[in-house]
């Protein structure tokens, strides 16, 4: 009976240490609106750096956006229309996050020319302003947070407390509309060569885009 009872004792600490291991293994759940990376390089150049290897990409400047990718799980006419355009997405604030929970990020090394306006190396949030038909770019340094706090009046949060003194650019974008639905929020890079390209955003079937070149 001792050895029986030894037995089960030993199989289910067995069994125990596998559905613990089971567990731990486990993925953890996935957020409603996964982060996402948009991320190109300009500016380099392609160089052998020795006979019969395959060329490497050197001196490239980096320009990634860091964003939230909402998901329309169903939704439709996302952006509105009328007076209420953009009212759903802003979710009570004044502009857009450009997609979802923290604040947009949009790190450039190298300056960017839109239009005139020339954006100098650095990070900065992403919003836009949303009006049918009529899409602003905003590029803005003012500080942000990782985790919501509620008692924070200063710095933003998606695009709660935004405020406009911190914009350093607003640009104009152009938007189309598309004949199919996106479903999860999108930012892209297109259309890029070594001197420039176009941003692109995406949801359901608006794509608004805006052109740049790579400064000195």
């Amino acid at each position: 009976m001792k050895a029986v009872v030894l037995a089960t004792a030993a199989a289910l600490a067995i069994a125990g240490s596998a559905v613990i291991a089971r567990q731990a293994a486990a993925p953890a759940p996935m957020p409603a609106s996964p982060r996402g990376t948009a991320a190109t390089q300009v500016g380099g150049k392609w160089v052998v750096e020795k006979e019969g290897a395959a060329p490497r990409y050197r001196e490239g400047k980096w320009i990634v956006v860091d964003y939230g990718r909402p998901i329309l799980r169903g939704r439709t006419d996302i952006f509105g229309s009328g007076a209420d355009y953009g009212k759903k997405v802003n979710d009570d604030g004044p502009v857009w996050r450009a997609g979802a929970n923290q604040t947009t990020r949009f790190k450039t090394e190298a300056p960017l020319v839109f239009g005139s306006k020339t954006l100098a190396a650095g990070e900065y949030s992403l919003f836009v302003e949303l009006r049918p038909g009529a899409w602003t770019l905003i590029f803005s340094t003012q500080p942000h947070q990782t985790k919501y706090d509620p008692n924070n009046k200063t710095e933003t949060f998606g695009a709660y407390n935004y405020d406009p003194k911190f914009d350093v650019l607003r640009v104009p974008m152009t938007t189309v509309t598309g004949s199919m639905s996106i479903d999860q929020f999108s930012i892209a890079f297109v259309d890029m060569t070594q001197q420039g390209g176009t941003l692109a955003v995406a949801w359901e079937k608006t794509v608004a885009t805006v052109a740049f070149t790579v400064g000195m």
